[in-house]
């Protein structure tokens, strides 16, 4: 019969073998990665107090859709492209070429036109214009030749848009302008009844509507704050929630300002 002594200190060895052959755990930062297949990195975040202070509550996952807010809605992300620096989303209350929905404003806060407006290859198409529309008047400067394509074009090739000239047989002025024309005035104000916006513009010379991409191409920058340094000791970047200083993210129950520590509170 084997000593119990003999016994226990076999036991112990076989465990200590055992869990050597495991990797070491990382560390459970409090911040999500993913909203269904899209990745969450640096400087968004989809849990208050990750990513960068800047981009604080402009994301919403819901499901496993990823949504981008601001005052006038919710705008499903399609992709974000990390290496470019941009972002495409989908307004869903938008007009496009296979479907005409209600009048709709699409307004960013301050510092959403800031951070991460929307890029230059996306353009806004106003549709349904008045003939008194600023555009078309004092502020005619704002609209400009996209590709060569034209109004008529807009409202004979899709059929949503067909409507508008049913009245006259002819088409109403339209005007393809960019984000800054929107940002300070209100389709009201404008005098267009519906608008379009659509993206990569530069490809889309001698492409009919019906073929192009519609939704809104958004540019942002990565602050600089040594957020590569945090991610390489196995911490998240993020911030105080009161104060907004930037931290390293290391656990829930332990954080730091650089980098994670060697020995980390797992929970």
């Amino acid at each position: 019969m084997q000593h119990p002594l003999k016994h226990h200190l076999t036991l112990t060895l076989l465990a200590l073998t055992s869990l050597s052959h495991f990797p070491p755990a990382s560390p459970l930062t409090p911040c999500r990665t993913l909203c269904g297949t899209t990745a969450i990195n640096y400087p968004f975040s989809i849990d208050d107090g990750c990513g960068a202070p800047q981009y604080r509550s402009m994301m919403n996952c819901t499901g496993t859709d990823l949504f981008f807010m601001t005052t006038s809605g919710r705008y499903k992300v399609q992709s974000i492209d990390y290496n470019k620096q941009t972002m495409v989303v989908y307004d869903p209350a938008m007009s496009t070429c296979s479907i005409l929905q209600p009048h709709h404003d699409f307004v960013m806060t301050d510092v959403e036109s800031v951070v991460i407006p929307p890029s230059s290859d996306t353009v806004f198409a106003l549709l349904n214009c008045s003939i008194d529309s600023p555009v078309l008047n004092r502020y005619k400067n704002l609209c400009f030749n996209f590709s060569g394509h034209s109004c008529d074009e807009l409202y004979g090739g899709c059929n949503a848009f067909r409507v508008f000239r049913s009245f006259t047989n002819s088409s109403p002025p339209c005007c393809f302008t960019g984000y800054d024309t929107v940002k300070y005035m209100s389709m009201n104000i404008l005098d267009c009844s519906h608008y379009t916006s659509f993206i990569n513009v530069d490809g889309l010379k001698g492409i009919g509507p019906a073929d192009w991409v519609y939704g809104m191409k958004l540019s942002y920058a990565v602050p600089d704050t040594g957020c590569g340094r945090c991610t390489r000791s196995g911490g998240a970047c993020g911030y105080d929630t009161e104060t907004g200083v930037m931290m390293c993210l290391c656990s829930t129950s332990m954080n730091a300002t650089r980098e994670c520590g060697k020995k980390l509170i797992l929970d």
